[in-house]
């Protein structure tokens, strides 16, 4: 009887990071040609979505907190949402110093064309609403480990 081959812990396939940056392009990619009929990269999907879920503008910095992007790759997504015309940038009502970003009527009207977009993705990459579920509650479980680093202390 053979001993069973040791893993290296430092293979290629073993790493979490490898395996959560080459799903993440794939994902990506999978979206693009469902988003391209929409006028939208990627990106500019996940703005929409936060603006549609809150249906009130956000300040950038909001938005930037929610999106877990800085401000500086924000800006220029913003600036393209609005050159098409789904949303304004204007200073927030309640404080000047704010810029409130805000969905136009063709922005807010997107949102119906765009509901059918998850069942779609799902569809595609070949998942039902329970593995749905328990990726984001693993990726969210990720994502918090990361953000508790004690590094960071």
């Amino acid at each position: 009887m053979t001993a069973p081959a040791t893993r290296d812990p430092l293979a290629l396939e073993s790493q979490i990071c490898f395996a959560l940056s080459v799903a993440s392009r794939g994902v990506v990619a999978a979206y693009r040609p469902v988003l391209e009929p929409l006028g939208l990269t990627h990106p500019q999907y996940l703005v929409m979505l936060a603006l549609w879920e809150d249906r009130r503008p956000l300040s950038i910095k909001d938005l930037s907190a929610r999106l877990r992007l800085d401000p500086g790759t924000l800006s220029p997504l913003v600036k393209r949402l609005e050159a098409i015309g789904y949303v304004t940038r204007g200073r927030s009502e309640s404080d000047e110093r704010l810029l409130a970003i805000a969905l136009t009527e063709p922005g807010a009207a997107l949102r119906r064309q765009a509901e059918s977009i998850p069942a779609r993705m799902m569809e595609r990459l070949g998942l039902d609403l329970d593995d749905v579920l328990v990726l984001q509650r693993t990726m969210a479980a990720l994502i918090a480990a990361a953000d508790d680093d004690p590094s960071d202390s």
